[in-house]
């Protein structure tokens, strides 16, 4: 290599090809271009009578520089010059490259994989081969390294990606020491891709030291305020969830806010956690309503796309409503015998207990509900039961003596099993019998783990008459076999009955840990068990990336046993994720993994350093090598209209000179990288012609515009996916200065205060919607039937009479068949100027309402939906899409859907 300042030859030995130019230049110069050929037809010679015979003796001198260009071009192209070329590595042997690919490796991970990729280049250019590592941890034995090619290792480098666990440094280090010593060479240059974080003794840097001589480590660290962060699953602490946020560097004051997302993908609730200078760990707190609480699915922290950054949620962060109705008056004096007094203190600490009638509880959303000694139900209060246990309610029965009195005369639907007339006593002071005991749980039940104690004594009971069916629909047995829990599925739902009381009278269970932990079991069937230790393995669902994506699990991913999963953590075996089977499903969190958060300790003197912002280096051997190929194009252009075999119409010979500037800068243009013809023809008008896109008007608060952009982002999905049409990005317009007549559709929302286009700018917006464009008005304020926002609006502009959408209006069917047309809000009128079909091809000009459409259309860069749609959730959001639907469809196809109306008329005529 041969260095000149900033600019370095890494073949410099072409450079010699550069003595020859002078010799180029005398035979060029000595040499007359090829004779001009002239055909000899008798027109052509009269027409050439007033002509003056030329012949030219030599080259022409421009000509000659042009050649000469060329030939420099192709001689410094090929000595491969780079400008801020990094030096030399070190050392004579191959190149090591070690990879932190843990999960703190998601942040900005294509510059880390740029770093690989430009060493890997460094390293090909001095012939030198390599070696690529990687520091996360394996299932199994680590495959051993070998010596690649750089082809090899690019190919490698490209397929690496952040894994969804800790880092293991020393089995890569010593991966490394068995390579050397199975192949006799040591790496003679080492470089470290590191995460930024240390291990947890913090041993990471003097580790690589102790491997790698001084002079041949080089670090390549992220910058300091790259830290990382890790968010734990949230604590229940009464009703709100508060979820630990931890950061590595806590140097200085840092924000970040914590979303919660629901099942369906939704945004729930959204909260910010500040770091103060020296302050590493802080708490986010969610107090969100049981129905909220119900449906949340992860927490995560927004813009930290880090698998460590993804709390996973499942059965014990949720907080099910509780239904409790007694058949007897309930005892305040006396407590301990007040027939709910035991299902209450079971039940608070982990659900939302309510009580009431069954009417009344029925009226909101409920997850169980406990009858406790209700005797009979029946009439209308059975059917309503009924229904709601088909849609998934769980019916929990507590039996005692109006239940057993009642039996006898049967007739209750609600009751999973049939039941003997009367109740059982067992033990006491009539009984020889002593009272039963609890049968060992079965394995494959609800209850499977669940310890069980040895003082729990059953006095008194009703029994079940016997069936065939009867061992299916027990859960849980006394030691002489009689059931004491049984239950029954119907529809979504269960129906259960325990056969004892709730409180003391027939039994001391309520008096024991059992009754809560079966409570659990029993609540946690209302949407899914959760596993508990005891029962078959558990499968992994979906699991997370080291990005924080959740998806498919990936092979080698094994289950978990049931027994070891409170106390199990993420790894190559068992990656974050979701992990059980049909209704049982439990997550498995990253946090627990990560040991301890701390900075990369100090490099000691003799360590190179770099960042991955560090400048790279500039190639100019494609720009050479392309200018040389525009020159040989331009040369042979020239040579062939020189000679008469290139005829340009209306071009003289003595024009050739402005030829040759046309064809260069045509030349240049195509030498080029793409980033600069991108930068030059970006919203040029070409560009924006070659496909269709929405815009939006900029409005100059930030917010707002980047809704409106989130919004036709989502449009544009919606209509790529489900349509034939291809939509490109969304484009932010200024009406004062540009073009609006390459958009079909330009969403204007209306905001207080905004400033009204200038006279100029007043005239453009009316011809645009004179000639066929649509503006959609959205005045964004919740409810309103008029639009009162367009008021000051059509004092500047010709807006055309509004009416309200009629109901046969092409809007509401151009592609799907709607009779609203709602956003985040819903309600409101929704008024068009309606010109006819003849008028601009019943394309109306003007679309206005108050319901925020972007807000309901808005997605973020993952493409989930960034803000609630009230009050009809997902359900409106998909009818808000339609709409957009409908008038994208409108205003690209005009008045084809109202065409198809007068289809039986044209048929008729047709057959005249």
């Amino acid at each position: 290599m041969l260095t000149l300042g900033a600019l370095t030859f890494v073949a410099p030995i072409a450079l010699v090809g550069l003595l020859v130019l002078p010799a180029l230049w005398w035979l060029l110069r000595v040499t007359p271009p090829s004779p001009l050929r002239m055909p000899f037809p008798p027109i052509r010679l009269l027409a050439a009578l007033t002509s003056k015979e030329e012949s030219a003796e030599a080259t022409p001198p421009w000509l000659l520089v042009l050649r000469l260009i060329l030939a420099a071009a192709v001689v410094l192209g090929a000595a491969h010059p780079l400008i801020n070329a990094p030096q030399q590595i070190v050392g004579s042997g191959p190149v090591a490259i070690v990879v932190d690919d843990g999960w703190a490796s998601a942040r900005n991970w294509p510059a880390r994989r740029d770093a690989v990729l430009g060493i890997i280049d460094r390293a090909d250019r001095e012939a030198r081969p390599v070696i690529v590592a990687t520091t996360a941890a394996v299932a199994g034995a680590r495959p051993p390294l070998r010596l690649l090619s750089a082809r090899e290792a690019r190919e490698l480098a490209a397929s690496l990606a952040p894994n969804p666990w800790p880092t293991d440094r020393e089995s890569a280090i010593q991966a490394l020491e068995d390579f050397t010593e199975n192949n006799g060479v040591a790496p003679g240059a080492v470089f470290w891709i590191t995460d930024g974080l240390d291990d947890a003794d913090g041993n990471a840097v003097p580790m690589f030291v102790d491997f790698a001589p001084l002079g041949s480590l080089t670090v390549i660290a992220p910058d300091a305020d790259e830290t990382a962060m890790v968010l734990a699953p949230p604590a229940s602490q009464g009703a709100s969830l508060r979820a630990v946020v931890s950061r590595a560097d806590a140097s200085r004051e840092a924000s970040v806010w914590v979303r919660a997302i629901s099942d369906d993908g939704a945004l729930v609730a959204r909260e910010p956690v500040r770091f103060t200078a020296g302050e590493s760990q802080t708490e986010a707190v969610f107090a969100l309503p049981v129905e909220l609480r119900n449906r949340l699915a992860r927490l995560e922290l927004e813009n930290e796309s880090t698998a460590a950054a993804v709390a996973l949620t499942d059965e014990r962060w949720r907080r099910r409503p509780v239904g409790l109705v007694a058949g007897g008056a309930t005892t305040t004096g006396q407590p301990l015998l007040d027939d709910l007094h035991y299902l209450r203190r079971a039940l608070d600490p982990f659900t939302e207990v309510r009580e009431g009638s069954v009417e009344q509880l029925l009226r909101r959303p409920l997850s169980v509900l406990c009858l406790v000694d209700t005797g009979l139900v029946g009439g209308s209060e059975a059917d309503a039961l009924a229904r709601w246990v088909e849609r998934g309610g769980v019916l929990l029965r507590f039996a005692g003596p109006r239940l057993a009195r009642t039996s006898q005369a049967g007739g209750d639907t609600l009751l999973p099993v049939e039941l003997h007339g009367g109740d059982r006593v067992i033990g006491g002071a009539m009984s020889w019998r002593r009272p039963a005991r609890l049968a060992p749980f079965d394995t494959e039940g609800p209850f499977a783990g669940v310890t069980l104690p040895s003082d729990v004594a059953i006095r008194r009971q009703v029994l079940a008459e016997p069936t065939l069916d009867l061992a299916e629909r027990t859960w849980v047995r006394l030691d002489d076999g009689t059931p004491l829990i049984t239950a029954e599925r119907r529809g979504e739902g269960w129906s259960i009955l325990v056969h004892t009381t709730a409180n003391t009278e027939w039994s001391n269970l309520p008096l024991s840990g059992l009754f809560v932990d079966m409570l659990r079991r029993v609540v946690a069937l209302s949407q899914g068990a959760v596993p508990q230790a005891g029962g078959p393995p558990l499968a992994p669902i979906d699991t997370l990336d080291g990005f924080g994506r959740l998806g498919p699990s990936p092979p080698g991913v094994n289950a978990i046993a049931a027994a070891d999963f409170a106390n199990a953590v993420a790894s190559p075996s068992h990656p974050p994720g979701h992990y059980g089977g049909g209704h049982r499903r439990q997550a498995l969190n990253l946090a627990g993994a990560v040991e301890a958060l701390r900075p990369l300790g100090p490099i000691p003197p003799g360590v190179a350093t770099s960042s991955f912002g560090a400048a790279a280096a500039v190639d100019l051997q494609p720009w050479l090598l392309g200018l040389a190929l525009a020159l040989a194009v331009i040369d042979m252009a020239i040579a062939l209209a020189l000679r008469g075999l290139l005829r340009v119409p209306y071009v003289r010979r003595g024009s050739v000179a402005g030829m040759i500037a046309a064809v260069a800068l045509a030349g240049t243009c195509v030498a080029l990288p793409a980033a600069a013809q991108e930068t030059v023809s970006d919203g040029t008008a070409i560009e924006t012609s070659l496909s269709t896109r929405l815009a939006y008007r900029i409005t100059g608060d930030p917010e707002i515009d980047a809704v409106s952009r989130a919004g036709l982002e989502g449009v544009r999905a919606v209509i790529n996916d489900r349509t034939a049409a291809v939509l490109g990005p969304p484009v932010g317009i200024d009406l004062e200065g540009d073009e609006l007549a390459f958009y079909p559709l330009i969403y204007w929302p209306l905001v207080e205060g905004a400033p009204m286009p200038s006279e100029a700018a007043a005239r453009r917006i009316d011809a645009y919607m004179h000639n066929g464009g649509t503006i959609l008005f959205d005045i964004r304020a919740r409810g309103g039937s008029q639009p009162t926002g367009l008021a000051e609006l059509a004092r500047t502009l010709d807006i055309p009479p509004l009416v309200p959408v009629p109901r046969d209006h092409v809007l509401g069917r151009a592609y799907y068949l709607l009779s609203e047309f709602p956003g985040r809000w819903t309600g409101g009128t929704v008024w068009l100027a309606q010109g006819g079909e003849r008028v601009n091809d019943g394309v109306t000009p003007v679309i206005a309402g108050s319901h925020d459409w972007a807000g309901a259309w808005a997605v973020d860069g993952r493409g989930r939906p960034m803000f609630a749609v009230v009050p009809g959730g997902e359900q409106q959001r998909e009818i808000a899409y339609r709409f957009a639907i409908n008038v994208v469809m409108l205003v690209l196809t005009g008045s084809y859907k109202a065409d198809q109306v007068h289809l039986p008329a044209i048929l008729e005529r047709l057959g005249r």
